[in-house]
């Protein structure tokens, strides 16, 4: 017997319908804001995320070689591949370029709760606007597809943060400071403890003391007391514009959502501006639900004019951890509108109500097994049907067809020819008056 995959996961019917709604609900809301789908590849050429990171995130990566020669690697995330197409087609796109996508991705990591190698995710993601209020859309889009869920602000906040901040406060100080190291050491802060995470950000070039001052001084979070520290332009302007998307989103409806968390740096270097996690608010799902942010310079460094550009990605497997510790992950069971039972040589009317009831749009099925009447009834109670039409010989012969209530149990015999009729979902309810 062959076994399942680590870090792989199967999806049987009821766990991917709970997946398919909440997926649904995501999209829904992307499609509202005017966000359009794409599709892209699941092999890249590993030379995409080699030539930013170094060869040793290989190691990460589904990686190899392939036929032709070529280094290629499942793909571990989304932005660099919509950088690559963005760079592509760039004069011919329209700007804002508003694009979603909901797909899966591989990494080879550690597995853990909420943590998969095979991992599914919808990214939302605007190119072409500078202003705070993409940035804003962004975070309303995220906002409105949370409540969408059933979440409500009590279950979820987003930390927002400003990159140029953390890289502003860092060169003030008369060392020589690896920065992207500095923030990645921020990014982990939450998760080891401070003399570990001193110990980072004195690898990064602070000595111990400047180490804890500025530990302190980001976890503070005052806004106005990190300009009069750093008294730089850098800072103040991030601080300006970081002000000027939580004004936006104030007006656009997800400011209630928002805090400012300057310890939320995101570890990805590619960001360059406005960052933010989702988290939840009681602390029960301890890690990050998921996060987004600015990244400005990244279609340059592909090849591309330059073009700013702001996105965020719900992985689906922390989402739903958030939507199962709030009591609002949808059942995960499958539901079936119409069982149509044979009995005996009835498959031409028995076909003909299948067809009119799915014409209609809804969820039926019929014998395809040649079971028994018992058997096809077991079988209709197991799929969750909420109505059987029992199609039998002998109530043929009346110009009659059976309507049974799967809940209740109760049953009325109705003509064929008047059934389904002019209702849309008739029911035993409905033919029984």
């Amino acid at each position: 017997m062959y076994e399942r995959i680590k870090g792989f996961r199967d999806f049987y019917p009821g766990e991917m319908a709970a997946r398919r709604e909440t997926i649904d609900t995501l999209e829904d809301v992307a499609r509202r804001y005017g966000f359009r789908e794409i599709a892209t590849p699941a092999l890249e050429r590993a030379e995409m995320w080699t030539d930013k990171s170094g060869d040793e995130i290989v190691e990460e990566l589904y990686a190899f070689e392939d036929q032709g020669g070529r280094h290629v690697t499942l793909t571990p995330e989304l932005t660099p591949t919509v950088a690559r197409m963005v760079v592509a087609k760039q004069q011919e796109l329209s700007k804002p370029i508003k694009w979603f996508s909901t797909r899966p991705f591989w990494r080879y990591e550690q597995v853990q709760q909420g943590r998969q190698r095979e991992f599914y995710q919808t990214n939302v993601d605007i190119f072409g606007s500078a202003e705070p209020e993409a940035d804003a859309e962004v975070l309303t889009w995220a906002a409105d597809a949370l409540t969408g869920l059933g979440l409500t602000g009590e279950d979820f906040e987003f930390r927002v943060s400003h990159r140029d901040i953390l890289g502003g406060v860092l060169e003030t100080y008369d060392v020589d400071v690896d920065t992207e190291a500095a923030i990645r050491a921020v990014d982990k802060s939450d998760k080891i403890s401070r003399p570990e995470y001193h110990d980072l950000l004195v690898d990064a070039g602070l000595s111990y003391e400047q180490a804890a001052e500025f530990d302190e001084l980001i976890a503070q979070g005052d806004l106005d007391e990190v300009v009069s520290f750093a008294d730089s332009e850098r800072v103040s302007d991030a601080v300006s514009n970081l002000q000027a998307v939580l004004a936006a989103a104030a007006d656009l409806g997800a400011r209630e959502y928002c805090t400012i968390s300057l310890e939320t740096a995101r570890g990805l270097d590619y960001y360059t501006g406005v960052v933010f996690e989702c988290f939840d608010s009681t602390g029960e799902v301890s890690r990050s639900i998921f996060g987004g942010g600015r990244y400005d310079d990244l279609i340059e460094s592909f090849g591309g004019q330059p073009t700013p550009a702001v996105g965020v990605a719900p992985g689906h497997a922390t989402l739903s951890l958030l939507c199962q510790r709030a009591g609002v992950w949808p059942a995960e069971e499958i539901t079936t509108d119409y069982y149509v039972l044979q009995v005996g040589d009835t498959r031409e009317t028995a076909a003909r109500i299948a067809r009119d009831l799915r014409e209609r749009g809804h969820v039926v099925e019929t014998d395809v097994a040649g079971r028994s009447f018992g058997a096809q009834l077991d079988y209709a109670d197991s799929i969750n049907a909420e109505t059987t039409v029992i199609v039998g010989e002998r109530d043929l012969e009346n110009d009659e067809v059976t309507v049974k209530d799967m809940d209740t149990g109760d049953q009325v015999q109705v003509s064929v020819s008047e059934f389904p009729g002019e209702d849309d979902r008739p029911t035993f309810d409905d033919v029984a008056e």
